[in-house]
């Protein structure tokens, strides 16, 4: 079997995660980012969990992504209903899990 490197610059992939960041595709972050595959990481200015309002799935849903997955910290946390209303109202799915496992 031969091994190639396949390039995956036109997508973001996780290339290495600690409890103080992420990195895409060997860049570093450590601030809350919205992440879409074809397009580069940008800064979500939400500092905590507890900081999420309806202004912050309303920028969310103006991406139109099929399905959002919210990494919530070191551990699972589930965003209430209210604040989700712009995605579900547009039919976009939400699921909510822990940094290591988004």
């Amino acid at each position: 079997m031969k091994l190639h490197n396949t390039p995956t610059q036109q997508y973001q992939t996780v290339t290495a995660y600690d409890d103080e960041g992420v990195e895409f595709n060997a860049i570093r972050f450590t601030d809350s980012l919205l992440v879409l595959p074809e397009s580069a990481p940008v800064e979500w200015p939400v500092r905590s969990f507890d900081a999420l309002n309806e202004e912050h799935f309303a920028h969310i849903a103006s991406c139109e992504p099929d399905v959002v997955i919210l990494g919530t910290g070191r551990r699972q946390r589930f965003v209430h209903p209210k604040l989700t209303g712009a995605l579900t109202s547009k039919r976009i799915g939400i699921e909510c899990m822990d940094n290591q496992a988004a």
